[in-house]
């Protein structure tokens, strides 16, 4: 795992030199002024482990807006929490990275700590954070807003009102391994630069879903048990973005952008900017807008 998350912290760290590069050469070709940019070393310490338990609300039926605030790291996040609401672990050796949990329902947030940076941050290979966290049957209306990390989640079997995602340059496996035990409104998900598959998302039972990106790599797999029409919207920059439709299940696309190659595979039909995908039972009902790039139909 720590290799795992030291290999991320140095990709991350790549992305940053390559902004600063450009921003020091733009910089340079304009009035060949040098810039010092400021920097925050993290000092790191004993690897620390923080039990993180909150319990469900006594009313078994009360919906709870639950939100989790992530920097760095890896955060994983599965069901099975049992009586609680949630539970879990954090460990870290930043002591600025300590979670802090605040309760007063219907709200819950769980926050990495307070830390105050000033100019661009510098994490050595040394500095781990990571939270493991399970989610219980509560129903509940989950909020993520991560930054530059690497997100696990298998939220099958939960009771997920809503689904708000934000966060930047990440990795993240997120799958609906069994159906969502709530009809979910609205799955919202926005990153930056980013490497994001999505599965299972027919599981997830929702009616709108949102997905917003910058340029990176992205799977949207609609497999799993479609019981009601369901609405997507795309929005992406220069990006590859694979959407995977099931065999048998209905769907509709409409496309709209730029300089972006299509290769609509077996199964879909082509009119104009419109794929339609033959199947019985409940639609999907796809808008992509995209402004250059790579979009991908199976």
């Amino acid at each position: 795992m720590k290799q795992g998350l030291n290999t991320y912290i140095w990709r991350s760290k790549m992305y940053r030199l390559l902004i600063i590069f450009l921003v020091l050469a733009l910089a340079t070709m304009a009035c060949g002024i040098n810039i010092d940019l400021p920097g925050t070393q993290l000092e790191t310490g004993p690897l620390q482990t923080d039990e993180i338990i909150i319990p469900a609300p006594d009313d078994p039926e009360q919906a709870v807006d639950l939100s989790l605030e992530f920097g760095a790291g890896e955060l994983t996040l599965n069901g099975g929490a049992g009586d609680n609401l949630l539970e879990g672990e954090a460990s870290y050796n930043v002591p600025d990275f300590k979670p802090e949990v605040d309760t007063d329902f219907p709200s819950v947030g769980v926050t990495q700590g307070d830390l105050s940076i000033e100019g661009i941050p510098n994490f050595e290979d040394d500095v781990e954070n990571e939270w493991n966290l399970l989610l219980g049957e509560t129903p509940v209306s989950l909020e993520i807003d991560a930054g530059a990390y690497r997100g696990n989640y298998e939220l099958g079997g939960l009771s997920l009102l809503n689904l708000d995602i934000t966060d930047g340059a990440s990795e993240v496996d997120l799958e609906f391994s069994s159906p969502n035990l709530v009809e979910m409104n609205n799955f919202s998900y926005a990153t930056g630069a980013s490497d994001v598959t999505l599965r299972g998302l027919a599981n997830a039972n929702f009616e709108d879903m949102t997905f917003r990106s910058g340029a990176g790599n992205y799977e949207l797999n609609f497999s799993g048990e479609l019981v009601r029409d369901a609405n997507v919207n795309i929005e992406s920059g220069i990006s590859t973005i694979q959407i995977i439709i099931p065999d048998g299940v209905s769907a509709v696309l409409d496309f709209e952008g730029g300089l972006t190659n299509i290769d609509a595979g077996e199964g879909w039909v082509e009119e104009g900017d419109t794929y339609t995908h033959a199947g019985d039972g409940p639609t999907i009902t796809i808008n992509v807008t995209m402004g250059a790039g790579s979009l991908e139909l199976n």
